[in-house]
This record gives structure tokens, sequence and C-alpha cells, in this order.
């Protein structure tokens, strides 16, 4: 009888949403303890401030002024699809960084927001870019780490699925 040796997972990518959770919530930390709230701290004139301000919500503030119940559907959502990319991590080798590396960022911010959520109610946003007139709303490391992710899977995915199609 052949014994098949377990291959390994890429469950140690795992570790890097650790990086991100713990470095997104020291530079909280930081903002809540060196930031004045809601006034502009340029970096870079004309494009970069920090901005300490809240967000209650989600994206763009989507759902802020819900009345409360939205910190708690964001929280369920984010460990549901936090559970999602585990199960995918868990069944992707661990030598396949395309796949793992992008599961991993989206875990990480994702948690690194429900930490906020849980702890101050609501999560902590102070990067502000803005050109001009226009201001892109404020965000954070952890939102930074979801939207590189999300990118990652959306892009990976795209030509992983062509060069299946050219190999047909």
């Amino acid at each position: 009888m052949a014994t098949t040796r377990p291959r390994p997972n890429a469950m140690s990518w795992l570790l890097l949403s650790a990086a991100i959770i713990v470095f997104d919530q020291w530079s909280k930390a930081w903002v809540l303890a060196n930031l004045p709230e809601y006034t502009a701290v340029p970096v870079i004139d004309g494009f970069w401030n920090w901005y300490r301000t809240y967000n209650t919500g989600a994206a763009f503030s989507f759902l802020a002024n819900a009345g409360g119940w939205q910190a708690l559907f964001f929280t369920a959502l984010a460990f549901a699809i936090c559970g999602l990319l585990g199960r995918w991590l868990w069944r992707t080798p661990r030598g396949d960084w395309r796949q793992a590396l992008p599961y991993s960022l989206v875990i990480g911010g994702a948690l690194g927001n429900v930490i906020d959520r849980l702890v101050h109610g609501h999560v902590v946003d102070f990067i502000q870019w803005y050109w001009r007139g226009h201001y892109w709303p404020s965000f954070n490391l952890a939102d930074s780490a979801i939207v590189a992710g999300a990118i990652g899977i959306a892009l990976f995915g795209l030509f992983d699925g062509r060069k299946g199609k050219a190999g047909s």
C-alpha cells in the first residue's frame, strides 16, 4: 500500500496576514496618539495629507449612517471572507505565490479593520489623497492590503484563466 505524503499548503502565508495586522494596528495607534481629528497634516502638498477620521461603514463610508447594525454585519462578513480565503489557502500549494499572496493580503487587511470595529466601534482612517479640489476618501493600511489583494486575485485569476485556455 503506497502512502502519499501530504503536499505542503500555503497556510504559512498567514504570517504575512499577521504582519499586516501588526503594522496596521501599530499605525492606527500612532495616528490616535499623534494626529488631531479632522485636521489635514500635509505630507506632500497638493497630493497627500495625514487626516485622522473614522468610518463606521465599509468602503467609501458605505452604510456609515445605518444606525450601528452595520458594524456587526461587516465584522461577520469579514470573518466569512477570511474563512473562505483561509480554506483556499489550505488548498493552495505553498509555492503558488500568485494565489497565496493576494489571499493573505485580504485576510490581514480585513482582520485589521475588524479589530478596529471591535475595539473602537469604527475603523480609523488617516491617509488622504487629493488633487486640486478632488479628494479620495480617507483610508488606512488595512484598506490598502485589501485593495492590493483584491486586484491580485482578479489579475492573477484572469491571467491563469487565459493560460489555461491557451493550453487546451
